[in-house]
């Protein structure tokens, strides 16, 4: 592959990051009365929403901004824009766990003791550092290598547990073959791209889960496909990541279906979303990515988290 120029690679992490923005505010659309959400997924009608983003996205900027400044994740830099973000607003959905840590942090702690100390050392293995690294996956479409060390340099400030850096990686890598699909003008089978994210996640119990998302059917009840996959209610990698790979994979091509099917899945939404818009952006035809839902979502452009 001949040498790809920065505003090439730029414009990818850009495009990924509105994917985010989108999937995001959509999936944060329907929360409420579940009957009441359930009909709406079902009729496609998405309920009065201010189409606001959350964390997923507020976190995925700082990580954009780390590429735009220098192709490379500076750890003591990132953790820096976390915390300074979040004093900006800190109701954008944060957990309780990231919300202490980055307020330690703030305050002194050194963010490496604070990361790997949580959950009596375990680390945290929650979906948080794979909702943010879409724009890794497409600023080095073209070099997985790469793209994994920088989505594990990412996690690590805030997930030092092994399965959250494995649920990094496995989006990161996946949102690198969407991006090679539109630029090559490729096509991946569902089980082609599974694969592909598979071999390069490290063994884990979020790995094992996306091998076994290849033997679900697409045409499966959502509710059997979940307890199977997770759908993130548990906020773990494990519990998440696997169905949104599963759910990326059957709709590369498709961006409103691949939203429509992630928010079916109910459970962590926003996070659901967030991920799948991502990475299917990235690959989708651009007449399934709706004008109204680009128009509507909050601009990152005019956010104060975008620091210039």
């Amino acid at each position: 592959m001949p040498k790809i120029k920065n505003q090439i690679r730029l414009e990818n992490a850009q495009k990924s990051l509105l994917g985010v923005s989108i999937g995001d505010a959509f999936g944060d659309s329907f929360f409420g009365d579940e009957d009441k959400i359930l009909e709406q997924i079902d009729t496609r009608q998405i309920p009065k929403s201010s189409w606001e983003f959350t964390d997923d996205t507020v976190m995925s900027i700082a990580i954009f901004e780390e590429l735009e400044k220098s192709g490379e994740i500076d750890q003591d830099r990132l953790i820096r824009k976390f915390c300074i973000n979040h004093d900006l607003d800190p109701k954008r959905g944060y957990g309780a766990t990231l919300r202490k840590s980055l307020r330690d942090i703030q305050a002194g702690a050194n963010w490496r003791e604070v990361s790997g100390n949580v959950f009596d050392g375990q680390g945290s293995m929650g979906n948080g550092a794979a909702m943010r690294v879409c724009p890794i996956g497409a600023y080095y479409f073209d070099d997985l290598k790469k793209a994994k060390e920088s989505a594990i340099r990412s996690a690590e400030i805030t997930h030092a547990n092994h399965e959250a850096i494995a649920g990094a990686i496995a989006i990161a890598i996946g949102t690198a073959f969407t991006t090679r699909m539109k630029i090559e003008n490729s096509f991946l089978t569902s089980d082609e791209f599974i694969d592909k994210v598979v071999n390069e996640v490290p063994d884990s119990d979020t790995r094992a889960k996306i091998v076994k998302s290849k033997s679900i059917s697409y045409n499966y009840h959502i509710e059997t496909v979940t307890n199977i996959l997770g759908n993130g209610k548990n906020m773990l990698a494990q519990d998440t990541v696997p169905f949104v790979i599963w759910c990326a994979s059957h709709n590369l091509n498709n961006f409103e279906d691949g939203l429509w099917k992630a928010v079916s899945a109910l459970g962590d939404r926003d996070t659901i979303c967030a991920m799948v818009g991502g990475m299917l952006i990235m690959s989708a035809y651009e007449n399934t990515i709706p004008d109204n839902w680009i128009n509507a979502v909050e601009k990152i452009e005019n956010s104060p988290f975008r620091h210039r």
